[in-house]
């Protein structure tokens, strides 16, 4: 056997005895979700005995070096690693910022006390975070952004307000853009900073979407202390950090359209609108359709493969995040419009236990953010096309 063989045999004798029944099969719901972080919330006990073993194995982050508690994987045996979790039907330990955000960019500008200090809470699900970034006056155009930061000596005191948090009336810190220096050039003089929620100061308040749920809300900053300590790169550089950070936001943005859920679609729509004489759906249209998306998803799941592996040989341009951010939103809105048709008149159902309190068109409703959250799908297209196809006057 090859090296890879045996830690392919290994790695899956491993998840047959540490991954709980409960704990395979897809995701129903958000309820299904481990957020780890200082009060978490499990469905079962199963669900917080696997995010222990897997964040013990560092396996919430295998491909973070085990100095810092991630799991110390090659490329190829995180690849290996992630087939298998496939193959039994497992589902994620731990749903994390910190591991999909933060942690890359700590690893890239953080200072060895804050690698040491954070990375490894991250990696066992001990620290939730949330992020910092819009603000009202300042979406897409995210340098515009005015929440300031006043030097204090060995501290700042910060005031101001942000927009779109997710889930920041969950999370235990948030890392944080501030101005630090007001009278710079609008994409220079701002830093990136990290604080605890519990810090005096801070208050959020939810904001509700179309849906009728949201996990968003509004964060403000009213004389808020930041050590200097929690600075991650260099001060009024940390447009440096933020750049280097929503590529990472827009890669997993768009690895939700490579990612499926609950029954497959073309057995709900069989359930809805029934099947022919040979078991196929009863719909030829939409049965074209939804196996056009599934040829879709398959080639997206193979591009950030591919992807994944140019990032870690460094022969991939950065601006790659936004083709993958514009194409997954794509995809995953798609699903959705396909699990609305395919569900017929019960998938229009609001509230109720049969329909799961109308989840399938709250998650239809919720798809629609995915254009805006993480930078616009037009922001995405102008990124695409400067930096990408190099098109005249782009």
């Amino acid at each position: 056997m090859t090296d890879l063989e045996t830690f392919r045999a290994e790695t899956r004798a491993w998840l047959e005895a540490n991954c709980p029944a409960e704990c395979r099969g897809p995701v129903e719901s958000d309820e299904d979700r481990v957020w780890g972080g200082r009060n978490p919330v499990f469905r079962t006990p199963a669900h917080k005995l696997w995010m222990e073993r897997m964040g013990a194995r560092g396996w919430t982050a295998p491909e973070w070096p085990s100095e810092y508690g991630g799991g110390g994987l090659s490329r190829e045996q995180a690849k290996v690693l992630a087939s298998e979790l496939r193959r039994i039907d497992a589902q994620m330990a731990l749903t994390s910022f910190g591991v999909w955000m933060l942690g890359p960019a700590l690893l890239q500008f953080g200072t060895e006390a804050q690698k040491k200090r954070f990375l490894p809470e991250i990696v066992r699900g001990e620290i939730r975070w949330c992020q910092g970034y819009s603000e009202p006056g300042a979406g897409s155009d995210l340098a515009g952004l005015q929440a300031r930061a006043v030097d204090h000596g060995d501290h700042w005191i910060v005031n101001g307000q942000k927009v779109w948090t997710s889930y920041a009336d969950k999370a235990d810190w948030i890392f944080c853009l501030v101005r630090t220096d007001p009278e710079a050039p609008k994409h220079l003089g701002i830093s990136f900073v990290l604080f605890d929620m519990a810090t005096p100061g801070v208050s959020t308040k939810p904001i509700t979407l179309i849906s009728g749920k949201s996990p968003f809300c509004e964060t403000f900053l009213d004389d808020v202390r930041v050590e200097k300590e929690n600075l991650v790169g260099t001060l009024n550089r940390g447009w440096d950090v933020a750049k280097y950070l929503l590529a990472h936001e827009r890669t997993m943005i768009g690895a939700m359209g490579a990612i499926g859920g609950g029954r497959p679609m073309g057995q709900v729509a069989a359930d809805a609108i029934g099947a022919d004489d040979e078991g196929r759906l009863d719909d030829p249209m939409l049965r074209a359709r939804i196996a056009e998306l599934e040829v879709d998803l398959a080639a997206f799941h193979l591009s950030m493969e591919r992807v994944g592996d140019q990032v870690k040989a460094r022969q991939v341009s950065p601006a790659i995040a936004s083709m993958l951010k514009y194409y997954g939103s794509e995809l995953n809105k798609r699903r959705h419009e396909l699990a609305m048709a395919a569900g017929g008149s019960d998938a229009l159902e609001w509230e109720g236990e049969r329909s799961k309190d109308g989840k399938a068109a709250r998650d239809w409703l919720r798809t629609k953010a995915n254009s805006i959250e993480g930078g616009t799908s037009e922001v995405q297209l102008n990124i695409i096309a400067k930096h990408l196809l190099q098109l005249p006057g782009a």
